[in-house]
């Protein structure tokens, strides 16, 4: 598997797997054991998925050394300021079964964000956490908060696709070497990028699908994809996608498809508050 490297040292696997909306009801147990078993090396989960202890379990049910696996979570607003996001780590810790996670992140920047990040740095001192990265920071939000911080991050997992290819965030990030993590890299299957007529081109070029044509798209651009499904053929697919390479003028003529425009919009007014009441994190502790 190819790796990214971070500013801190640490390696990436470049491809992870996602387990955004696969219910806590074996369901996410069942995809990242399978997952595992047809080679992701990079499990990708959240406080606010509800299935860090599937991802646990399945991680630990595999048979595969710890080390060789890397793991990434994210903490939850509700456990944002120090105190509470110290806390909100040990929980995903215990869920997880874990002595460490590889990377953990900020998953929204709201609230006490500058507390939440404190909490984080101290947590990778502490040896609890390799690397920290945040989420969803659009420039704007990168350029109220970030500057204050004394680390600064590994990584923002934003929403990264072909035709939302996050131009501007791009130009402020790589002079800081922070790495993008795409979440949605497929636009969520969204049918009119993967019937577009420049990617089917492609994937009849190289014998590929749709989907591995964006993804290696991505890749090559240097961004860490994260996709989902819970079909082992597709889990295998968006693997395979080392074995071909895109020229300059295809990278071209794929960059030209940016609209500049994405789905979510973390600057939007109210966007804050309505995330804070669709997922309560501790309604059942």
């Amino acid at each position: 598997m190819e790796t990214v490297q971070f500013n801190d040292g640490n390696q990436i696997p470049a491809v992870g797997f996602g387990v955004f909306r696969i219910p806590a009801d074996g369901s996410t147990y069942q995809a990242v054991k399978e997952a595992l078993a047809v080679g992701y090396r990079h499990i990708d989960t959240a406080v606010a998925y509800f299935n860090e202890q599937e991802v646990g379990q399945a991680i630990k049910d595999s048979g595969i050394p710890r080390e060789e696996i890397f793991v990434t979570s994210k903490i939850w607003l509700q456990d944002y300021g120090y105190e509470a996001a110290t806390k909100g780590l040990e929980t995903s810790l215990k869920k997880l079964g874990l002595d460490y996670i590889d990377l953990y992140l900020l998953h929204q920047p709201y609230g006490d964000v500058p507390g939440a990040w404190r909490a984080l740095e101290d947590a990778k001192a502490a040896g609890k956490i390799k690397s920290i990265g945040v989420s969803n920071m659009t420039p704007t939000i990168w350029n109220k908060f970030v500057p204050d911080f004394a680390t600064t991050p590994a990584v923002n997992q934003v929403e990264f696709n072909l035709f939302f290819q996050q131009q501007e965030l791009r130009k402020l990030l790589d002079p800081l070497d922070v790495k993008i993590e795409a979440w949605s890299p497929l636009g969520a299957g969204n049918q009119n990028m993967l019937t577009n007529e420049t990617v089917l081109a492609l994937a009849d070029k190289y014998h590929k699908n749709a989907g591995q044509v964006i993804l290696r798209f991505e890749n090559q651009e240097g961004i860490i994809v994260l996709p989902k499904s819970t079909h082992k053929e597709r889990m295998i697919g968006n693997l395979d996608i080392f074995d071909f390479t895109l020229t300059e003028g295809e990278l071209a003529s794929l960059r030209a498809l940016d609209t500049g425009k994405g789905a979510h919009n973390p600057d939007a007014p109210g966007v804050a508050d309505m995330l804070l009441s669709a997922f309560d994190v501790h309604a059942n502790d």
